[in-house]
């Protein structure tokens, strides 16, 4: 996929203290605006985001190749960030020019629709901005944009998965590449509402381990193949666009994820003691 979803989940902000360093329009020049693919915001969401950089004749231009920190607050709480290195390196902007990202990101979970004081909706506040990623203390963080975003629950009828069979627990690791994520057997299933309209499937995972193999991993959408591929060891993320005409005419659907082929940890992890028939790891799985 040409846009990776910035999860993490999902995505948390890499180690720069710039909340309380950071300088606002520290920057003459440079204007930046926002928008979304999504005319309605909600958590639980992926949307297309678009940063529009503008470089004013006041621009005098940059000394050093900055990163971009684009960060989202609930509050006081940091929920997720979108940081990126931009396409043109910063010592290379000029006057009155247009340097465009599109992106997608992914809106976690963080409305509390139960809570008495829940009027509706929340606000989230995006900050965006310049920092030296050589600067570990985050003392050159300059702000250019701070925007409130007004965000709703998700919608009634949206889609929900449902782990069925094949399925193991929720594992949790803050030091891997994938945070969290289930195994799954050499067949898992989910059972996911059928909402009827064209949705966009996204799955995030990798393959089982070094004892599979070149594993190879299919995806179907009841009986129908969607995807089959062979994984390596690297992360896959792979995102379809799903015609409602494949989902069928029942309230839900089934979900395949298949593996030609397992490992167990006790048979090639020495001392381990884990009898699991394991296919591979799924980090995050989006139908909306």
């Amino acid at each position: 996929m040409r846009r990776n979803i910035c999860l993490g989940i999902f995505l948390i902000a890499v180690g720069l203290v710039m909340s309380d360093c950071q300088k606002k329009n520290g920057i003459k020049g440079v204007e930046l605006s926002v928008s979304f693919s999504e005319p309605t915001l909600s958590d639980k969401l992926i949307t297309d985001v678009e940063y529009k950089w503008k470089t004013t004749n006041d621009f005098v231009g940059f000394d050093r190749d900055y990163s971009i920190f684009v960060r989202f607050w609930h509050n006081k709480n940091n929920i997720f960030s979108d940081n990126y290195v931009p396409e043109v390196a910063t010592t290379k902007w000029t006057k009155k020019n247009e340097y465009t990202v599109k992106r997608r990101i992914y809106i976690p979970p963080f409305i509390d629709e139960f809570d008495p004081f829940f009027k509706g909706d929340e606000t989230l506040r995006l900050s965006a901005g310049f920092y030296d990623p050589a600067d570990r203390a985050g003392h050159s963080a300059l702000e250019v944009l701070s925007k409130k975003l007004k965000v709703f629950p998700p919608p009634p009828g949206t889609p929900d998965v449902i782990y069925g069979s094949g399925w193991y627990g929720l594992e949790i690791d803050p030091n891997s590449a994938l945070k969290e994520w289930r195994w799954t057997a050499k067949e898992a299933k989910c059972i996911i509402d059928n909402s009827k309209k064209d949705a966009l499937l996204v799955i995030r995972g990798s393959s089982g381990f070094k004892a599979a193999g070149d594993q190879r991993i299919t995806f179907k959408i009841n009986d129908l193949v969607l995807d089959e591929f062979v994984a390596g060891e690297e992360i896959f993320e792979k995102s379809y666009n799903i015609k409602k005409e494949k989902l069928g005419n029942k309230r839900d659907f089934i979900l395949t994820i298949a593996v030609d082929r397992t490992w167990v940890p006790a048979k090639v992890i020495p001392n381990s003691k884990d009898e699991r028939e394991l296919g591979c790891r799924i980090s995050f799985l989006y139908f909306r």
